[in-house]
């Protein structure tokens, strides 16, 4: 589905989560809880991604998630086995709810640095970030997305699919009201898979049908390239994209159903993998242990940690915000964010609350936990479980300003009970990201 807002820009201008939360520790071997948003698609019935069948087919448990039919565990592998077996080898994950755009045109990139605040006309082709919709006015989170510059004036977006039609509303009202010559589709029938894991570079690299080196392609960056598909074809091209949401190496592998019959070799593409590799080195796995993974990562879930009301500097996202963006602003909500980036005890807004990361002693603290300190409400947790790679509960919320620094120890009220928490640098589990080292 396309859509296109044309009008002249004045001069200069004209030139990669699913809300999912684990329950208890027994849980975590056996079941988890889910919270999503959009759970019916229009007509009042789930939509499944292109590999249902073969979740289905495969003991996936079917769970209702961002409007479709998700597995969130498999009957071969409790959560925790699904979730250490990805940190120790590789497992493969169904991300087809994720939404996937194009945005193109010669004012693509002006229409992003004025619905994001990080930096678009100058980035290297086929490289991608992560970036924040914003709200003009207040710059809360409208949603977070990575980017992909894939073309001159060509970006690939991949959006929550919890979130699709506040995206698509949001979408289609800014470029109505930004008027430049920017189209944008929306890929429809479209599968994404996620192959995540130490292991992930070699079993993609046997499966490649395409001469692509994948030790020099680093986190971030993206490449066309064919697949082997289960009968020892070959496919169409797939955008492969060295990225992840667990914090180990890995790559996300876009078949875009705007161009190619992607309903059809998504399930292809997938067998082939899990033959080509053995059970040995790969195994599916769901959304239960993807949310556990990216928790010790400290990567934010949206509709948990982030939201309409959070901003960047809020969320410790300040980072995506580059030098010339914080000095030129432009974009929605710059009033807002660009005083909030310095501290007030050098003279900016600063913040009034902080993301923090938190392990916290006995039962684990979920979502909407109050954390305090000498008895006075201080912050919310928005997410936690007990993590299988340190043993411990970790959490994550907002506390004040000043309450934020490592080691500060906190009360977490979970279940009428105090327990203690110590605030803790995230991520909790060191992450394992193939980055290009830059040229001395």
């Amino acid at each position: 589905m396309s859509f296109r807002a044309t009008a002249r820009l004045p001069g200069a201008l004209a030139s990669a989560r699913p809300r999912a939360t684990l329950c208890s520790p027994k849980q975590l071997t056996s079941k988890t809880t889910l919270r999503h948003g959009s759970e019916l698609a229009p007509g009042g019935e789930l939509k499944k991604t292109p590999l249902y069948d073969f979740h289905v087919a495969r003991g996936g448990k079917m769970v209702p998630f961002a409007g479709y039919h998700m597995p969130v565990q498999y009957a071969s592998a409790p959560l925790a086995q699904s979730h250490t077996f990805t940190r120790n080898s590789a497992s493969l994950f169904d991300v087809s709810h994720m939404v996937q755009h194009t945005l193109k045109g010669p004012a693509a990139a002006a229409f992003l640095e004025k619905v994001t605040p990080s930096a678009w006309s100058g980035m290297e082709a086929m490289q991608g970030k992560l970036t924040t919709f914003l709200w003009p006015g207040t710059g809360g989170i409208v949603d977070d997305s990575v980017i992909t510059r894939v073309g001159e004036d060509e970006y690939y977006v991949v959006t929550n699919g919890a979130c699709y039609d506040k995206d698509n509303k949001y979408l289609d009202e800014e470029l109505g009201k930004f008027g430049g010559d920017v189209q944008w589709t929306r890929m429809e029938n479209s599968g994404l898979v996620a192959l995540q894991g130490p292991k992930s570079l070699e079993i993609l690299q046997q499966v490649l049908a395409s001469d692509i080196d994948l030790s020099k392609i680093y986190f971030g960056q993206s490449f066309w390239a064919q697949l082997k598909l289960k009968d020892g074809g070959a496919s169409h091209p797939v955008l492969i994209s060295r990225a992840g949401y667990t914090g180990e190496d890995g790559f996300e592998i876009s078949l875009q159903g705007d161009k190619y019959p992607a309903l059809e070799t998504t399930p292809s593409i997938a067998e082939a993998m899990l033959d080509a590799a053995g059970p040995e080195r790969l195994a599916l796995a769901g959304l239960g242990a993807r949310d556990s993974l990216r928790l010790e990562a400290g990567m934010c879930l949206y509709g948990h940690d982030l939201d309409d009301t959070t901003t960047p500097p809020e969320a410790a996202l300040g980072w995506i915000i580059p030098p010339e963006r914080r000095k030129a602003g432009g974009f929605h909500g710059a009033e807002v964010i660009i005083p909030q980036l310095t501290p007030r005890s050098k003279g900016g807004a600063g913040v009034q609350r902080r993301r923090i990361g938190l392990v916290v002693e006995g039962a684990p603290a979920r979502e909407g936990a109050e954390i305090q300190a000498n008895g006075e409400k201080i912050g919310v947790i928005t997410s936690g479980c007990p993590s299988p790679t340190l043993g411990k509960n970790i959490a994550m919320g907002y506390v004040k300003d000043g309450q934020h620094k490592s080691g500060t120890e906190v009360d977490v009220v979970v279940r009428g009970r105090k327990r203690k928490g110590v605030v803790t640098k995230m991520p909790f589990v060191p992450s394992n990201l193939v980055r290009k080292v830059a040229a001395s």
